[in-house]
């Protein structure tokens, strides 16, 4: 088991690094993500399995908040290890009980293929089932941002288009974001790196001084 451990985590991929490619079958068709949702960020979550109530009440999240991604320059790809029959079974149950429809590619991860290289399968929650992990992805392909979820707790979505909005503010003005940041609230300039960066930042009157390390100002 422990080699099985050492195994898992050697694979998982990090923070900065790229996002691995891969080809799969999804309910949209076939996938090869390197050529997936080009010139978009890309949220790639995985979920349990089909057919069961947390799964369930996310992925339906996440199909009614779709706009809202959209809006943002990013693509939904959901991920579990199930049949893809299983998934087009899922959705249109799902769809007839509630009205909810989840227009989003999802892999069918039969073989575990994407789940281990992503590092979704962690032994000591489930050898068999992916946990609720959500990757945040550039437009490079690079991962910018990894969440790890229990298979009994569910995501936030507020939070997961937070970071999201958080990231690409982040990338366009150069800045920094503060403990609970949303649009519309201050952001922090980064920190001097030379004395006379130091000065400048003493002297500046225009935005919000804590000391000359902490600045924070509007965009």
């Amino acid at each position: 088991m422990e080699n099985i451990i050492n195994e898992t985590i050697s694979q998982m991929p990090r923070i900065g690094d790229m996002a691995p490619d891969f080809e799969a079958v999804t309910t949209m068709g076939k996938v090869k993500f390197s050529d997936f949702a080009k010139d978009k960020w890309i949220v790639m979550f995985s979920h349990p399995a089909d057919f069961t109530p947390v799964c369930t009440t996310e992925m339906s999240g996440f199909a009614l908040r779709k706009g809202e991604f959209d809006a943002l320059n990013s693509e939904l790809i959901g991920l579990s290890i199930d049949s893809i029959h299983s998934h087009l079974a899922w959705v249109n149950n799902v769809r007839e009980k509630t009205g909810v429809y989840f227009n989003f590619p999802i892999i069918a991860d039969i073989d575990m293929k994407v789940s281990k290289l992503y590092g979704m399968l962690q032994p000591n929650e489930s050898e068999t089932a992916a946990v609720r992990a959500v990757f945040f992805i550039d437009t490079s392909k690079k991962i910018r941002l990894i969440m790890y979820y229990p298979l009994n707790v569910g995501r936030n979505m507020n939070e997961i288009l937070r970071v999201l909005e958080a990231l690409q503010t982040a990338d366009k003005y150069k800045v920094a974001m503060p403990l609970d940041w949303v649009k519309g609230q201050k952001v922090i300039i980064p920190p001097p790196k030379t004395l006379i960066e130091m000065d400048e930042r003493i002297a500046d009157k225009e935005n919000e001084r804590i000391d000359f390390y902490l600045m924070k100002k509007n965009i």
